[in-house]
């Protein structure tokens, strides 16, 4: 039960009784100098003691003792040492006033060396000696030299002193040495509230945080009343423990009495330490007249929270109340603007920090250092940190961290390397800042450094020491270490089992994810929301809605639902399981607490895409514009593949333009989104020139360029490239070979292919199935038959359907009945549901005029329930894309453009055209499989386009399928007849036609 203090008066100082008080007072102040004490002003202070020096009085020990205060409190203890230094024998009382006078401006070390001066010149400490002296070694955690005053109060027997005691107590509970401080407190015979408030405070900030609960309510049943001390002191134990009941007793309890605005302010703080934001809220709306306290201490609450719209619309309020800054509002604001992004407000309120002069604090410039990182200004941050006169450690780990948080791991290292240069040795929140850098560019050795380091230093037995090597180990897949380290962590926290949740998940393991999770559950630790964004993927990649539908349902219960990381999580598993409405009616549901951010809308542009709708991805990028939530790098990364999909190059650069307009092209992963897009689009002109313009590649960035180059069947500039990456001692890898192989087969390079192909022992890269499958298709489409069995048959590893698919495709060329159909049989048995592989074999009897084979390999497909993927092309035309179905004549043209298709008919005539009707697989009248070819998709695609484009313009056309050979050769003659370019990208490769002639070299 709480007791409420009497209306009577108490003594406001610690560790100083009424009676000592008074005695010192009188001693000190004299009722012959009362101006002294009301001096307001240094002036005031230098004329009353200049008017002493005239009067002679300039060595009455009281005009002394009381000059040294004045000063002091004036923040001048040069003049007070002055005063103290013109007294020919200073006296105790002297001593105690120059000792105490540096305490109050935390001079602590000049206390310290002052008292030793008194010890020398053989003067005897008093009580209230040791009571500034322990308060010295306080402020200085100056322990050892602590412990000797000790000695000397215990052996002149001041211990029982309660001053002395709430010296000592508070001077090791400020040490962590709260067990020695606890057996002082149980032996003192009298404890007045300063001895309690020492105590409630180091137990706040000791390994226990409940036992300052407990002695809260201890020092209310010995009839000590708490004052507004015992409270400040309590509210970090409360936040600690995050007891939200026992803060809603303490505000119950201060409600009765007016303890001011420092109290709220720590209720404010305390509540949104304890998650209920909400109260902490209620408590700020109902303090009268709101100052620059309130205020910081509301923001850093929301901030702490995570909630930083909230905390920028505070921001704004003071704006318009013409609250000035101060130094807690600027870092809480700029905190808010990193993770929002929002940077035009942000060099507002570094403007307001530089007109305050608050830009040359470290704390604000960190903060500011900070804000401009996580928005992409890396050389600003760079500049502030470099502007900093005094570089502290703290500057210098949030600097790192700022890098590694805003995605620029290698420049966390260079910096972290340049700290360990200018000689400033990291401490344990350095190191673990840069552990994620280590992990995130698999750089497992300078991983394994810091750790080595953490274990020299001992700093390694920390729970979030361990948390962040059991995420460094688990990023760099190196899962026997993480498991060691978890193992060894006698304190795990909930972060600890999502560090290794996390890594189990992104490395694709799925089931040992859900293994730990259930270890988790089993040991009574309560998953968090963290702990559920790593859970939902790795259930989404088990496959297995059941377990989703679980885990959403735990969401729910847990009240995380409209967690918008969480949500976000979830939206990505019901794409992942093709449930589209599922996914939707999440994005769309209406809970309060949800707001679609960027990452909602990357999730749904990216769902649609992976689902198969190029079309619907596009459309949520534009709506996600209209609701003005701004694109970011992800956004562009996930978009462009579907642009690149639909080769829609209007709407590829219309995105290229914003790219560039927010200042995102030097972001590598949308370079390489847009070097794929281009190639994709049929300007391997546009990626080549963007390619050659990027300031820093990366593999990846190698890689699409030489995948345009092999779609476009240019093979000798692939192989340029290459040459040019072993030269520039670029990583070359798997991925890289299967492109230049490609290429090679596009172009029919064969001794080159066969070159690059043996080459790859050389640099330690084992060929894989993509590899042979691309040999296997470059020999085979020369009709070197002999050669490819020979590689299937020498593969270190068993064929896999691309392989024997590539065998088929050359049969189909060469109309190799025999062969093709062995490669049937094997492709049989590894893809039965695959109906492509008949319809090949179809083609190839149909080619040998076997025709019941053909009709046998057909009724194949309709026996086993398989259905061929049905022709498709699309155009882009005036913006808007428009597709045709094989023989399709809904199209509201189709008389216009059965119209120009006779019209180009009866022109290819006149060049020799003579429709090739082995490329119609139906066993119908000659008549028939002409008209069959006339209603290619293509075709109908081709005329469209004619029709509605203005003359001489290029025409683009992309097909699911392999363009026959038919439709091939008509492509040449039309590009012919109308002088136009014809771009044309099937399911291999781009076909550009232009003047008769195809830039295949009819082969493909």
């Amino acid at each position: 039960m709480l007791r409420y203090p009497s209306t009577r008066r108490r003594p406001l100082h610690l560790g100083q009784s009424p009676t000592a008080a008074s005695s010192f007072s009188t001693s000190l102040s004299p009722y012959s100098f009362p101006p002294l004490s009301q001096c307001k002003d240094l002036c005031s202070v230098f004329r009353l003691h200049a008017h002493l020096i005239v009067s002679g009085c300039s060595q009455d020990r009281a005009s002394l003792t009381h000059l040294i205060n004045t000063y002091s409190l004036h923040q001048r203890c040069d003049l007070s040492f002055s005063v103290f230094s013109s007294s020919r024998n200073p006296a105790v009382i002297l001593w105690n006033s120059m000792i105490r006078a540096y305490t109050r401006s935390n001079l602590h070390e000049k206390s310290l060396s002052l008292y030793q001066s008194m010890l020398r010149e053989g003067l005897e400490p008093d009580k209230f000696t040791f009571t500034f002296v322990l308060k010295a070694c306080t402020g200085a955690r100056n322990l050892q030299e602590g412990l000797l005053v000790h000695k000397e109060v215990a052996r002149r027997g001041f211990e029982s002193d309660v001053f002395i005691g709430a010296g000592l107590v508070h001077m090791y509970c400020k040490a962590g040495k709260f067990n020695i401080a606890r057996q002082l407190f149980d032996r003192m015979p009298q404890r007045d509230s300063g001895v309690w408030n020492a105590m409630i405070a180091g137990a706040s900030q000791g390994s226990d945080p409940s036992e300052a609960l407990r002695l809260f309510r201890s020092m209310q049943l010995t009839g000590v009343v708490p004052n507004f001390v015992s409270l400040l002191n309590l509210f970090p134990a409360i936040s600690r423990l995050g007891d939200v009941n026992s803060c809603r007793c303490i505000h119950g309890y201060v409600t009765r009495i007016d303890f001011g605005k420092e109290i709220s302010n720590g209720l404010i703080d305390t509540y949104s330490k304890c998650g209920d934001v909400g109260s902490a809220r209620r408590v700020f709306d109902l303090i009268l007249g709101h100052d620059i306290v309130s205020f910081a201490t509301m923001m850093s609450s929301y901030s702490y929270n995570g909630l930083f719209s909230e905390v920028l619309a505070l921001y704004e309020t003071m704006k318009m109340a013409n609250i000035g800054m101060n130094k807690v509002t600027i870092v809480s604001a700029s905190l808010a603007v990193g993770e929002s992004g929002d940077l035009e407000m942000g060099k507002e309120i570094y403007q307001s920090a530089v007109e305050q002069g608050f830009n040359s604090d470290v704390a604000v410039a960190t903060s500011l250092m900070t804000m401009y990182a996580k928005c992409g200004e890396i050389d600003i941050a760079e500049k502030l940190f470099e502007e900093l006169v005094e570089r502290d450690l703290v500057a210098w780990s949030a600097l790192i961290a700022a890098f590694v948080q805003s995605g620029y791991p290698e420049k966390a290292l260079i910096r972290f390397q340049d700290m360990q240069r200018e000689n400033v040795k990291p401490n344990r929140i350095t190191l673990i800042g840069i552990l994620p850098a280590c992990a995130e560019l698999s750089l497992l050795a300078h991983g394994q450094s810091i750790h080595c380091y953490l274990l020299k230093g001992d700093m390694d037995g920390e729970t979030t020491t361990g948390t962040a090597l059991v995420s460094m180990y688990s990023k760099c897949r190196k899962f026997n270490h993480a498991i060691t380290i978890f193992s060894r962590t006698s304190c795990k926290d909930v972060a600890t089992w999502n560090a290794l949740i996390n890594g189990f998940t992104q490395n694709g393991d799925s089931f040992s994810a859900i293994k730990m999770f259930q270890e988790l559950w089993a040991t009574g630790v309560c998953p968090d929301e963290r702990t559920l964004v790593g859970l939902i993927p790795a259930v989404a990649l088990s496959n297995n809605q059941t377990h989703g539908t679980c885990v959403h349902c735990l969401t729910i219960k847990s009240g995380f639902e409209s967690d918008c990381h969480i949500r976000n999580a979830l939206i990505d598993m019901y794409f992942k399981y093709e449930s589209l409405p599922s996914a939707l009616c999440l994005f769309n549901g209406s809970e309060a607490n949800f707001t679609k951010n960027v990452v909602s809308w990357n999730v749904m542009i990216a769902g649609y895409f992976q689902n198969g709708d190029a079309k619907e991805s596009l459309w949520a990028f534009h709506e996600m514009r209209v609701e003005n939530v701004q694109p970011n790098a992800i956004s562009f990364a996930s978009i462009l593949p579907a642009v690149a999909h639909l080769a829609s190059v209007r709407e590829g650069m219309g995105l290229h333009a914003c790219v560039t307009k927010l200042g995102l092209e030097l972001v590598v992963k949308v370079g390489n989104s847009l070097i794929d897009m281009y190639a994709k689009c049929g300007r391997i002109d546009f990626s080549e020139k963007f390619f050659h313009a990027m300031e820093h590649k990366d593999t990846i960035s190698w890689n699409a360029m030489l995948a345009g180059y092999a779609i476009h069947g240019r093979g000798n500039q692939a192989i340029s490239l290459l040459k040019l990456m072993q030269e520039s001692h670029v990583e070359i890898d798997s991925l890289s070979y299967v492109s230049v192989l490609s290429a090679c087969r596009h172009a029919g390079l064969i001794e080159e292919g066969r070159e690059i192909f043996h080459s790859m022992h050389e640099s330690r890269i084992k060929p894989n199935s993509e590899h042979y499958a691309c040999m296997v298709d470059l020999v085979g489409r020369a009709g070197l038959f002999d050669e490819a069995l020979q590689l299937i048959r020498e593969m270190p590893l068993r064929p896999d359907a691309g392989v024997w698919g590539a065998l088929l495709g050359a049969c189909r060329m060469h109309s190799n009945v025999k062969l093709g159909e062995y490669a049937l049989n094997h492709l049989v048995e590894l893809e039965p549901a695959n109906p492509a592989h008949y319809v090949v074999l179809s083609s190839i009897y149909a080619r040998s005029g076997r025709w019941v084979d053909a009709g046998k390999a057909r009724l194949k497909v309709s026996e086993t329930g398989l259905m061929k993927t049905p022709g498709c092309s699309w155009v882009e035309v005036k913006g808007k894309v428009h597709a045709f179905m094989v023989n399709d004549p809904s199209h509201p043209q189709i008389e216009s453009m059965q119209l120009l298709w006779n019209d180009l008919l009866e022109k290819m005539g006149k060049f020799g055209y003579v429709p090739d009707r082995s490329c119609v697989l139906q066993n119908v009248e000659e008549e028939d499989k002409e008209q069959f070819l006339y209603g290619h998709s293509e075709r109908l695609a081709i005329t469209f386009a004619i029709l509605n484009t203005e003359h001489g313009s290029t025409l683009q056309i992309v097909k699911n399928l392999r363009v026959c050979v038919d439709c091939h050769t008509v492509m040449k003659l039309i590009a012919k007849i109308t002088g136009r370019t014809i771009i044309v990208r099937d399911a291999n490769r781009f076909h550009h036609f232009k003047g008769g002639i195809c830039s295949c070299g009819d082969y493909w």
